[in-house]
């Protein structure tokens, strides 16, 4: 084998994985375009015949409700879970990263172990909480968690990045009469921006996707995100409206894939220089 065929193997076998992993989206895109007597029955992955009405129907929403206000609802619930979790987490991981306190050591080590918490373990106890705040079939449930730093894992990945700053600027800083939180937010805050970046992607991507919670929480269909719709799709149309309830997925998937292509390069930027390097 010659030296120029050996070099094209990582190139051809990173291109059949990138095909083995386009298919689902590439059969989602084809499924939304069959008709309903085909979606079960051909094999083919292109349809015979283009049904465009199907999208037609998508977008006309559920319940009365249409796709745009399903939309609006789902980015005003990501929205708000970002700036919570940005917000919230480098706070709680400046705390843990850069100053002093008794316990530090001892509290940091139990926020961790957070992460092997299952959600499902203080689910109830938090809806009685906002059930009794008459919070329920309310957006707070999702949104108000995201300003008191619940979230574990992006604290770790905020106090990991932090931990690699120079001291010496806030030591300067401090000189010049600052704060904490002056410092934090004048100087910490600022040259953490990769982390940040991570946090927020992350955070929109899951909240986007969420489900579960949503459900849990969240009873009146104007109300309803758009994975919530896709179920009262499924419910209202029954078993023979596939068409259009691949329709509403592929419009349900389309903000998340052109918000990766648009931010990827900051996603790889914070992966490669956050907590995860130790």
């Amino acid at each position: 084998m010659n030296l120029a065929v050996k070099r094209r193997l990582p190139h051809v076998a990173a291109a059949l994985g990138l095909l083995v992993l386009l298919y689902p989206l590439a059969w989602l895109l084809a499924t939304s375009l069959k008709p309903a007597d085909e979606v079960l029955t051909s094999l083919d992955l292109w349809p015979g015949k283009l049904e465009w009405s199907n999208y037609t129907t998508a977008l006309e929403g559920v319940s009365g409700i249409s796709v745009g206000r399903l939309l609006g609802n789902t980015v005003l619930i990501a929205t708000g879970a970002v700036i919570g979790n940005v917000l919230s987490c480098s706070l709680a991981a400046y705390a843990f990263a850069r100053l002093r306190f008794r316990m530090r050591g001892v509290m940091f080590g139990f926020m961790v172990a957070t992460l092997m918490l299952p959600h499902h373990v203080v689910l109830i106890p938090q809806y009685i909480v906002f059930n009794q705040l008459g919070m329920v079939d309310t957006y707070w449930p999702l949104i108000l968690p995201k300003f008191l730093a619940t979230e574990a894992f992006f604290v770790f990945l905020i106090v990991q990045f932090m931990r690699g700053l120079p001291r010496e600027l806030e030591e300067s800083a401090r000189i010049d009469g600052c704060g904490p939180f002056r410092t934090y937010w004048s100087i910490t805050l600022p040259l953490s921006r990769p982390a940040l970046i991570t946090t927020a992607i992350f955070t929109f991507i899951w909240t986007w996707n969420d489900f579960f919670t949503q459900m849990i929480y969240l009873f009146a269909p104007e109300k309803f995100t758009i994975t919530l719709a896709l179920r009262s799709f499924v419910d209202t149309s029954s078993m023979s409206a596939y068409g259009p309830m691949f329709a509403m997925s592929v419009i349900s998937v389309l903000p998340i894939v052109l918000f990766f292509f648009v931010f990827q390069r900051y996603l790889v930027q914070g992966m490669a220089t956050s907590g995860l390097k130790g």
